[in-house]
């Protein structure tokens, strides 16, 4: 805990990094971690069950003593991760994916504002690159701001915690819990929400990770899975937290999610999608994305049998 450290300056940080078929990007990864400037750190990587030469390039790294590798049969992210956090002993814990960057002084700075001892989470801003490492431009999404301070209700609204992007104090995981294997996709989001009810976030104004997008394998891809653990997410939330947040803010994200959902159903599962965005109307009458995204359904209707896009 905090409490007992004289400074973050001088304290352990466990960093945990999973590979699955990103063996051609993990040196990349691996060297932005031991190079840092804040040199107190351990790396814990998980090779989770990779096809590929993920152990031979390990192999090159097994002599440092700060390294850690665990070689596991394929059991999925969530998994993947809880296995590299039980094996922690740092005062902090960050993470990083096989095929991600950070800039060589990330650690160093975040580290200086866990000196509130009330900040569990502390998050920077994010640059992206593409499959070869050259930069990439992708504007930040409408309702992604930063926040600090007490942010559950910015958290629901949206997931504006970069996964990789963040260092976390240890004690948050004895507090509650780690990364929930029942949802597939955005176990990062449910676990956030679940440290914000008893933690501050904090964040550097500095895009000190890389984010490499574009690439096959990514997971971030899976659209559907992404929406339909959204509403899940979002459910167990307001259920194990009655009264937390307002009435009116899970009723606009879960019109929202439908929404998202009514889209990414428009080309294959054409009356899906607009019970999609009916459903967002019943929750949030209101909801002015729903109405557009019906008229935009009618478009769709009527261009796909020209052959036009959608």
């Amino acid at each position: 805990m905090i409490s007992k450290l004289q400074s973050t300056n001088d304290a352990k940080v466990s960093v945990v990094i999973t590979c699955y078929k990103y063996a051609h990007f993990l040196p990349l990864a691996m060297e932005s971690v031991l190079n840092q400037t804040h040199h107190n750190v351990e790396v814990i990587m998980v090779n989770d069950g990779s096809p590929d030469n993920t152990d031979e390039v390990m192999q090159r790294y097994l002599s440092d003593p700060r390294v850690v590798y665990i070689n596991q049969a394929n059991a999925g992210q969530a998994i993947a991760k809880n296995n590299g956090i039980k094996r922690a002993t740092g005062d902090f814990v960050a993470f990083l994916d096989a095929d991600d960057i950070w800039e060589l002084d990330k650690l160093e700075k975040q580290l200086k504002l866990f000196a509130n001892p009330a900040v569990g989470v502390v998050y920077c801003r994010v640059k992206y690159m593409d499959e070869k490492g050259a930069p990439v431009t992708i504007p930040d999404r409408a309702l992604w701001q930063p926040a600090r301070g007490k942010i559950t209700d910015a958290i629901f609204r949206d997931n504006l915690i970069p996964f990789c992007a963040t260092v976390v104090r240890r004690e948050c995981f004895d507090k509650v819990g780690m990364m929930d294997p029942q949802f597939k996709m955005g176990i990062d989001w449910d676990l956030w929400l679940r440290m914000s009810v008893h933690y501050e976030y904090d964040f550097v104004d500095e895009a000190l990770l890389r984010y490499r997008v574009g690439h096959s394998g990514q997971m971030s891809k899976n659209y559907l899975q992404r929406e339909a653990d959204t509403m899940r997410i979002m459910e167990t939330f307001v259920r194990a937290n009655p009264g937390l947040l307002p009435a009116s803010l899970v009723r606009w994200a879960y019109a929202y999610s439908y929404c998202n959902r009514g889209y990414y159903f428009r080309r294959d599962e054409r009356w899906k999608s607009l019970s999609f965005y009916f459903k967002a109307i019943r929750t949030r009458w209101q909801h002015t994305q729903a109405y557009v995204g019906i008229v935009k359904w009618v478009g769709w209707q009527i261009l796909s049998p020209l052959g036009l896009k959608r």
